[in-house]
């Protein structure tokens, strides 16, 4: 939903309400950063710039590739139509971590407390994000309980942006930000974050009717369960295994 469209020439700009939750999650994390004191000033600007430039660029080019790229091989032009942008939130985390690598690289800076940094402060993005989608009437009201809706034609709802904006940003930011102020080793935050954030979107996967590619694939679960499992599964074993290294 645009904030509003005008032309200049053939030029047409349409801001989205995404790109106004984009930017004050920016705001809200340069801010926040700054109090911390982690970076200096020319350390800071360059990270923010890093990870804003890979999120725009790649995060469209992840939905393209994962979501549609049959439609859009057929319809190149549409990949650079702004006003029509959707996001992929697995393109965004692969490009965003390459981002840190490059940062770190440059300025010889732990990537792993990097990490940890923009890590804690991700549920502010995932909470403006899911409250726009709710605002936005995207994922809104799908049958409650699909493995039994499908089978039973059910028609009850569910408002599964608002699960999510709870579980993603109030619950998965109080547990982040207290293991960041408590961490012991680098990346423990981002390990974390790899665990519950997985488990919240394992429990909201109940809450919403799936895509057709993410039908259920064991009945119970759709495929993104299934992935969500694989990764809780990855976090407990790099927990496990930090414990044994740091038993012997």
């Amino acid at each position: 939903m645009p904030i509003f469209e005008i032309n200049i020439y053939w030029i047409h700009l349409a801001p989205t309400y995404y790109w106004l939750m984009y930017t004050i999650a920016f705001i809200i994390g340069y801010i926040v950063l700054k109090k911390r004191k982690i970076f200096t000033s020319e350390e800071l600007e360059n990270l923010i710039f890093y990870v804003f430039l890979w999120v725009i660029i790649w995060w469209r080019l992840g939905y393209v590739v994962i979501y549609d790229l049959s439609y859009y091989i057929k319809n190149p032009v549409e990949i650079l139509q702004i006003w029509k942008w959707w996001m992929s939130f697995f393109g965004w985390t692969i490009w965003v971590i390459i981002s840190m690598i490059v940062f770190s690289k440059r300025f010889k800076l732990n990537f792993f407390s990097i990490a940890d940094q923009i890590t804690s402060l991700v549920p502010i993005w995932l909470f403006l994000w899911r409250i726009w989608n709710y605002i936005n009437k995207e994922l809104l009201w799908y049958e409650y309980h699909w493995f039994l809706a499908v089978e039973k034609n059910w028609k009850s709802y569910f408002p599964n942006p608002l699960l999510e904006a709870f579980l993603e940003w109030i619950l998965l930011f109080i547990i982040l930000n207290y293991i960041h102020r408590n961490k012991k080793f680098d990346w423990q935050v981002g390990v974390y974050f790899l665990i519950f954030y997985w488990i919240f979107r394992f429990i909201a996967e109940y809450s919403r009717f799936p895509e057709p590619w993410t039908y259920p694939i064991l009945y119970y679960f759709t495929i993104w369960q299934v992935f969500s499992l694989i990764i809780i599964f990855f976090g407990l074993f790099m927990l496990l295994a930090k414990k044994l290294k740091k038993d012997y």
